[in-house]
């Protein structure tokens, strides 16, 4: 467990979904077309997931599905949560006083988290500890040092359980508190070989994932993953990267979400540090020490996380409305391959905030859009 050097982070909200209110978050979550922005943006629609679910294939039709997406099933949800709960996993939700404190302030935090181990430690501060999977030697030894004097001095480490620097840094954190985040089904360790460490992990720390049981993770799922792993964190540390990584993604996410970015640096003429010299060129906090990362995150400590969604008890909510035919031409006529800034469809189509985001949702259920960083949005 991490020491009683540094304040935890308290959640903001104590929302407690009743056992049919998770089970209709599950159900919505692993409908077709819906992500965490798209679950918020039906939830503050609709005002609550069972009204979600009966609105989901009108909401499509009028966006232009070929054909009706899949909703998921209340058979399918109760067996998920019942083959969850036989390896000990239970899905935390959004605004739960369990769910992670910052992670719950990004924007595309996961409305559930399925969660195996020690829940306690995930109220612990982190910071994430990445890098290349083909570490070197003096790679692994440091990532080694810094987890365990980090660890040492209260926080708990956050990495993706990849080979080379993430096993590392967790190996030498198993007896201050790690966690583990998953690309995959908590079901679906990867790499395979590394189910022995996941155990040892759990013990006293936690392994988190978004996808369901059963999921075996692809390349698309990593970039996924690493979102959490800085959403986790006060900072994130990458210790070896080559020019073009999955750390340096974790990097770019961390810092869009506001987080501290540090990196190692290294030889020149290793392309192992090619990216962690980069980020140094570009202002991340250099570190040869855990000294040069504490005094950076302390004054961020108590920094309030911003408000979480919550499972309103009326429907719907507040300012829904419908977007008029009219206006869903004039919006959808001005969206093309290109991204362009919700604020900018609001400006030009001169329709209301209400209509332009209905058909945003509209689009997005039909399959037919895609949201970028940024508040950003295109047609697939």
């Amino acid at each position: 467990m991490a020491g009683d050097s540094v304040n935890r982070v308290e959640p903001i909200a104590n929302v407690r979904l009743t056992d049919e209110q998770r089970l209709d978050w599950l159900r919505l979550i692993r409908s077709d077309n819906i992500g965490p922005r798209t679950f918020r943006t039906l939830i503050d629609h609709c005002g609550g997931a069972r009204a979600a679910l009966a609105a989901l294939p009108d909401l499509a039709r009028r966006g232009g599905a070929s054909r009706p997406a899949r909703i998921g099933s209340r058979e399918d949800a109760e067996q998920e949560i019942e083959a969850a709960r036989a390896i000990g996993v239970r899905f935390v939700a959004l605004g739960e006083v369990e769910y992670p404190a910052r992670l719950q302030s990004i924007d595309d935090a996961p409305p559930l988290l399925a969660v195996r181990g020690n829940i306690e430690v995930l109220a612990s501060p982190m910071v994430a500890v990445v890098g290349a999977r083909n570490a070197s030697a003096v790679g692994l030894k440091f990532a080694e040092r810094l987890a365990r004097e980090l660890g040492e001095a209260g926080f708990v480490i956050a990495s993706g359980l990849a080979r080379g620097i993430d096993a590392a840094a967790h190996r030498a954190s198993l007896a201050t508190g790690t966690v583990a985040v998953l690309a995959g089904g908590q079901d679906r360790i990867y790499p395979p070989e590394h189910a022995g460490l996941l155990e040892s992990i759990l013990t006293g720390g936690a392994a988190i994932s978004e996808m369901p049981l059963g999921w075996e993770p692809r390349a698309r799922d990593f970039p996924r993953r690493n979102r959490l792993i800085s959403g986790l964190s006060l900072g994130v540390v990458i210790v070896e990267a080559a020019k073009r990584s999955g750390s340096l993604i974790t990097a770019r996410m961390a810092l869009e979400q506001g987080r501290e970015v540090f990196a190692v640096p290294g030889s020149p003429l290793d392309p192992r540090s090619e990216g962690t010299n980069s980020l140094l060129k570009q202002g991340a906090t250099l570190v040869t020490e855990a000294a040069d990362i504490i005094p950076v995150l302390l004054p961020i400590m108590g920094a309030p996380p911003d408000p979480v969604l919550k499972e309103p008890e009326f429907s719907p909510a507040d300012g829904a409305g419908d977007a008029a035919d009219d206006e869903r031409m004039r919006i959808a006529s001005l969206l093309g391959p290109a991204p362009v800034a919700i604020d900018d469809l609001i400006r030009l189509s001169g329709c209301s905030p209400t209509a332009v985001r209905i058909v945003l949702l509209e689009l997005e259920l039909a399959g037919r859009l895609e949201r970028h960083g940024g508040a950003m949005v295109s047609l697939l």
